[in-house]
Formats: structure tokens, sequence, C-alpha cells
């Protein structure tokens, strides 16, 4: 199966789980002149050790990026190293998969606190919100130098240009009385519900650049934050992430989708 992405592409929190197949399939799947941006926080922990073992997998296909989401700083210095090496090609898929979620499931209200709910939604909310504003200018620059010629008359793809952010079904306000016993999780479900009303903002704003924004969730999938009950491998997962970013057009900006293709309620 082939993935009809191409270009440059970047993905958050890429050092595990969801992230790091996600990598691996981009890695994989795409063309020889498409390339993958893997950002982590500590490219030389211990924790980096099987992204740099991809890159040494797929030589000269992927570049790792030291990135923390939740300091402004550090965005700032991973959008200049970006920027530097994909020069007039812009930025054509920004993946925004980091997220953290405090404390441990199933997170009543009883131990949940303050620096809880702050520091899940720094992470969750705010570092996609600066990551978008600050990656616009070269998201935009993608978007220019695409022809739509071969998408059917659609102006937004992710062949283009686009943001996806990893949302999940708890986010739903709708589904939530179906979801809420099986895990509270105050902070991760109020900082996702966040993440998609700024999917919506964003759509509506970069409509105007052609830029395409999505939210998708990637299903129940066995990581460290998942568990081991969860139904989905991560293979599973990011295939079927991929398969639906690959399908996106104009009708899809500003959605929420899971990883089958299937429309969320808010």
């Amino acid at each position: 199966m082939s993935v009809t992405l191409e270009g440059n592409m970047l993905v958050t929190g890429s050092n595990r789980g969801i992230g790091l197949e996600l990598v691996k399939q981009l890695a994989e799947r795409t063309g020889a002149e498409a390339h993958v941006y893997a950002c982590c926080r500590d490219p030389e922990g211990p924790g980096a050790k099987a992204l740099k073992e991809l890159t040494t997998q797929h030589c000269g296909k992927i570049t790792v990026i030291k990135l923390d989401t939740s300091d402004e700083d550090s965005i700032s210095a991973a959008v200049q190293a970006v920027s530097e090496q994909v020069g007039v090609s812009g930025l054509n898929l920004l993946i925004n998969n980091a997220a953290i979620n405090k404390p441990a499931a199933p997170a009543p209200l009883s131990a949940t606190g303050k620096k809880d709910m702050m520091d899940v939604y720094e992470t969750n909310v705010v570092g996609p919100f600066l990551l978008a504003k600050m990656f616009l200018p070269l998201l935009q620059r993608a978007a220019e130098r695409f022809s739509p010629e071969d998408d059917k008359g659609d102006k937004m793809s992710c062949r283009r240009s686009a943001i996806i952010n990893i949302s999940t079904v708890i986010s739903s306000m709708q589904k939530c009385p179906e979801t809420f016993a099986m895990a509270q999780m105050y902070p991760y479900r109020t900082s996702k519900a966040a993440l998609n009303m700024l999917t919506r903002c964003q759509a509506e704003d970069f409509r105007k650049h052609n830029i395409l924004v999505t939210a998708i969730h990637p299903g129940w999938v066995r990581t460290e934050m998942g568990g081991e009950q969860a139904p989905l491998t991560t293979q599973d997962s990011a295939l079927g992430i991929l398969n639906v970013v690959s399908s996106l057009s104009n009708k899809d900006s500003g959605m929420l989708m899971d990883w089958q293709g299937n429309t969320i309620p808010w």
C-alpha cells in the first residue's frame, strides 16, 4: 500500500508510540522526494533510541529535530532549524501528535489538581497553537507552490499544505456520557476539546491560504498512555491515520474524524 503524500512533513512527539510509528510509515511508504522531520524533547536521550535507529535504517529520509512543545523558545528554535532545511519548498504537513496525560488514568477528580490541568493544557493546546502560528509562513510557502490540478479541483489536501491535530473520541461532548465512566481524565479530555476548537478556528483562518486543518482520533492504541488493554497496535493506528490523511480534501477541513475516516460529533 502506498501513502499518497509528498514533500516536507513534520511529526511532533515522535520518539515513541503513535508518533514513532507515523515517522516509520511515512519513511517507508512515501516517495524518494519526501522528507520527514521527527521532533522530540531529547534526541540524545535514551528515550529516543528507537527513533535514532529509524533514522539509520532510512538514511537521508528522516531528520531529527529537538522540540519541547511546552517551551516557546524550543518551538522557535525548531522552526528556524526546519526553515533552514526546507528553503523555498516550505512545509507540506504538520502533524501535532505530542501530548501528555496527568495524572495517570483514570485520573478522577479527587486526584486532579490545578497544576495537572495547566500542564496538560500547555502541552496539548498551547503547543499546537504556537507550532501552527510559527510554522504558518512555511505552510503558506508550500501551499503557494502546489497546483491542485491533480487533486480533482480541490484546493486543499495534505499533499499541498495541512495541519493534522491528533485528538481523541473522549474529547467529544456529545459522546461524554458513553465514555466518562471508562476514564474521567479531566485534564486530557478538556485539553483535547480545546484542541478541537483550535482546529475549527485554524480551519477558518487558514482557508484563505488553502491550508487544510483537521483533527483525527487515532483509536484506542496500545501505548504507554493507552495501556495494555487497548485493542489497536501503533502500526494499525498509524496506517489508518495516514490513509485518512491521504484522502482529505476541502470538505474535511475543520472536522473531527477517526482513524477509519468516520466523522465524530463534537
